[in-house]
């Protein structure tokens, strides 16, 4: 393996090990928000029973700073963070020219990518 291409997957990995650190920190901070929020309000945000279920009700809640979509927000950012991992993967295997772990990771992403849209579809 020559200097270049080690200094490349180095370089990759230590980007993994980041987008992993950076999810699971600013998941946790907006959790931690969306539970303040929670304690100070007292209340959901929401009339009881009332949650939202699609994204763009969650965003909107986010942004009026409703403590129950703040929290959404915050657990969605976390379910995010190892499908990031799985993405900047599969460039990393292409980096090193590794074919079958490039197809084995796409197929990975593919199969979270369909759970996630069943689940969601499921959902409504």
């Amino acid at each position: 393996m020559d200097k270049k291409l080690k200094t490349e997957i180095d370089d990759v990995e230590i980007m993994i090990g980041k987008v992993m650190q950076i999810g699971v920190v600013l998941s946790a901070l907006v959790i931690i928000l969306g539970l303040l929020l929670l304690l100070v309000t007292g209340s959901t945000g929401y009339a009881t029973g009332v949650h939202p279920t699609r994204v763009g009700d969650i965003l909107s809640g986010t942004l009026a700073l409703k403590p129950y979509a703040v929290l959404m927000t915050g657990i969605f950012l976390l379910i995010l963070t190892p499908v990031l991992r799985v993405v900047v993967s599969i460039y990393a295997f292409a980096v090193e020219h590794d074919r079958l772990y490039v197809w084995i990771t796409t197929i990975v992403l593919i199969i979270l990518l369909g759970a996630m849209t069943i689940g969601y579809l499921g959902n409504r």
